[in-house]
C-alpha cells in the first residue's frame, strides 16, 4: 500500500509541515511501501531522548545563560553520531529532526552509528574567540558528565557555526575529565589533523557531493530522468550557501569536472555569471568582504532567493533547511537538485517538484560524505595509527619492482619505456588523504547503487528520496530485529 500524494489544493489549504514533520512524513511514505510491524515502524521513527541543558558563563563582567540540546534518535548501533551546530534558531524540533536524519544517513552509507544531533542557541559572531572557548568548554562539560560525549556512546562532529577549532576544545575538555581514557580523542570527530583529526575531513561533505554527482551521471537512464545527458562537464550549476560545504562542492566540480558555476547565493545577496564564476577568487573575496557585492567576476543580485528560480541544470542547496518550499517550488527551473544541506526541500516542495519531474538526490545520501570521513577518523583514533603508515612504503616497493621489470623488458625488445610522469605517479604509495578519498568515493558509489536499485526495481517508488529512506529503514530494522525487538 502506498501513501497518497497531496494534491495542489491540499497543499494550499494547510500549514506547511515543520522540519521534523517533514522528515516523519517522508519516512511515512517509505514505511507505507514496506512490510514492517506497526510497533517496529514506530520504534524506528521516534526520537529516543532529547536533553536540554542551561548553563551560565561569566562574560564581560556578568553571567550569561545559554541553552543547548543533544538529541539521540536511535541506538540500534552505538555509538551514536551527529554534529553540534551553533545558531540562534536551534530548538528541540530542529535537533530531533537532524538526529533522525543522522540515523537514516548512517544506515544508507553503512557507517556503524546510531543518529544524534546537538545544538547551542548562540550567534558565534557576537563573541570573541576566547569567549567562544569558554562557552564551548562549559557546554561540552554539561554533555560529557551526562555521557552525551563519549568515544563509545556519543560522538559529535562539526556542523553549522562550528568547525575544527570547537572540536579541538571539546576533545581537550573530555581529556581533562577522563584523564585515563586512552581512546579519548575518539570522543569527537572533525578535529584538526595535529589534534587527532584526519586528512580530508574539512572537504569531506563537499567532496561527497562531487562523488554523488559523478555516480549519478554514470547511469544514463538516471540522468535521462532529469532531462540531462553526458557527465558534469559544461553543466550549469547554482549553489545556495557558500560555506564549507557549498564552496568546496562548487570548487571541486568546477576544477575537476568542468561544471560551470553560474550562480552563488549568500545571505547578503547573490552573484551571477552565465559564463561561469571563478570559484577560488569568489571564495577569497567573500573571506575578505563577507558579501558578494562588489565582486568583479559577476553581476550582484540583492534578492539572492530569486536566483534559486533561475534556469540551470543543477541546483545545490547547501545552507539551511526549508529554503525550497511550497512558495517557490513551482518556480524552480533546475532539472536536478542535490541536497548538500539537511532538509533544504520541504515535504510540500518535494511533492511539487516530483510532480514537475525534477530529480532530487536526497540529503540522507548526498551529504553523507561528512559522517563517512568522520567514521574514518573515529577508526583512526581507536587504532592509534594514521592510515597508510604500515603499508605505503611496501606498496611503493612493489610498484618499483614492476616498473624496473617493465624497463628491462622494453629495453630488450627495443620498445619505448613508460614515461617519467607515469613512473612518478605510479611509484608513489597512497597517503592518508588519498586513502580517505578512495574510501569516500567507494562509499558514495556503493550507497547510490543500492538506492537506485530500489528506485528502478519497484514501480511504486517514484523518487530517489523514498528509495533512500526504504534502504535506511530496512537496515535499521534488521539491527533492531537482531537485538530481539
Amino acid at each position: 500500500m502506498t501513501s497518497p500524494q497531496p494534491n495542489p489544493t491540499q497543499l494550499d489549504s494547510r500549514t506547511e509541515p515543520s522540519f521534523q514533520e517533514t522528515v516523519n512524513l517522508m519516512v511515512d511514505q517509505a514505511l507505507a511501501r514496506m512490510e514492517l510491524s506497526p510497533g517496529l515502524a514506530e520504534k524506528i521513527k521516534v526520537c529516543n531522548s532529547t536533553y536540554m541543558v542551561r548553563f551560565g558563563v561569566r562574560l564581560r563582567g556578568k553571567i550569561e545563560t545559554f541553552t543547548g540540546y543533544r538529541a539521540v534518535h536511535s541506538e540500534h548501533l552505538e555509538p551514536v553520531k551527529g554534529g553540534i551546530r551553533y545558531a540562534l534558531l536551534v530548538d528541540q524540533d530542529e535537533v530531533e529532526a537532524l538526529a533522525a536524519l543522522m540515523s537514516y544517513k548512517c544506515a544508507v552509507v553503512e557507517a556503524p552509528f546510531g543518529g544524534s544531533k546537538g545544538g547551542l542557541c548562540i550567534d558565534p559572531n557576537n563573541y570573541t574567540e576566547n569567549e567562544l572557548e569558554q562557552i564551548t568548554r562549559r557546554f561540552a562539560y554539561e554533555l560529557i558528565k551526562r555521557d552525551l560525549i563519549s568515544p563509545s556512546q556519543n560522538v559529535p562532529a562539526p556542523d553549522m557555526g562550528t568547525g575544527e577549532r570547537e572540536m579541538a576544545w571539546i576533545s581537550d575538555q573530555y581529556s581533562r575529565i577522563h584523564t585515563t581514557d586512552i581512546n579519548g580523542r575518539a570522543c569527537v570527530t572533525g578535529k584538526p589533523v595535529h589534534a587527532g583529526g584526519i586528512n580530508g575531513r574539512v572537504e569531506a561533505t563537499g567532496r561527497g557531493i562531487q562523488f554523488a554527482l559523478r555516480e549519478f551521471f554514470r547511469h544514463p537512464e538516471d540522468s535521462a530522468k532529469a532531462g540531462l545527458s553526458g557527465d558534469l562537464s559544461g553543466k550549469k550549476v547554482i549553489v545556495q550557501g557558500f560555506g564549507n560545504v557549498g564552496s568546496n562542492a562548487a570548487r571541486l566540480i568546477a576544477e575537476e569536472d568542468g561544471a560551470h558555476i553560474i550562480g552563488v547565493i549568500e545571505r547578503h545577496g547573490a552573484i551571477m555569471n552565465p559564463d561561469g564564476l571563478d570559484v577560488p577568487k569568489l571564495q577569497e573575496y567573500l573571506r575578505e568582504h563577507g558579501t558578494p557585492k562588489g565582486f568583479e567576476g559577476g553581476k550582484f543580485v540583492k534578492d539572492g532567493a530569486k536566483i534559486l528560480e533561475q534556469d540551470c541544470d543543477i541546483l545545490i542547496p547547501a545552507a539551511l533547511e526549508g529554503v525550497i518550499n511550497r512558495k517557490n517550488a513551482k518556480n524552480i527551473k533546475a532539472k536536478l537538485i542535490i541536497e548538500a544541506a539537511n532538509g533544504p526541500v520541504t515535504f510540500d516542495a518535494d511533492t511539487i517538484l516530483n510532480q514537475k519531474g525534477v530529480v532530487i538526490i536526497p540529503d540522507l545520501y548526498a551529504n553523507a560524505g561528512g559522517v563517512t570521513v568522520s567514521y574514518f577518523e573515529w577508526v583512526k583514533n581507536l587504532s592509534h595509527i594514521r592510515f597508510g603508515r604500515m603499508e605505503r612504503r611496501q606498496e611503493e616497493l612493489r610498484h618499483h619492482m614492476l616498473i624496473k621489470e617493465l624497463d628491462r623488458l622494453t629495453a630488450e625488445g627495443g620498445m619505448t619505456s613508460v614515461s617519467p610522469e607515469f613512473k612518478e605517479e605510479y611509484l608513489k604509495g597512497a597517503d592518508e588523504l588519498e586513502m580517505v578519498r578512495s574510501g569516500l568515493d567507494d562509499t558514495m558509489r556503493t550507497a547510490y547503487q543500492a538506492i537506485r536499485q530500489i528506485w528502478h526495481d519497484r514501480d511504486d517508488v517514484p523518487s530517489l528520496r523514498i528509495a533512500a529512506y526504504m534502504l535506511a529503514i530496512s537496515r535499521i530494522a534488521t539491527s533492531y530485529i537482531s537485538k530481539g525487538l
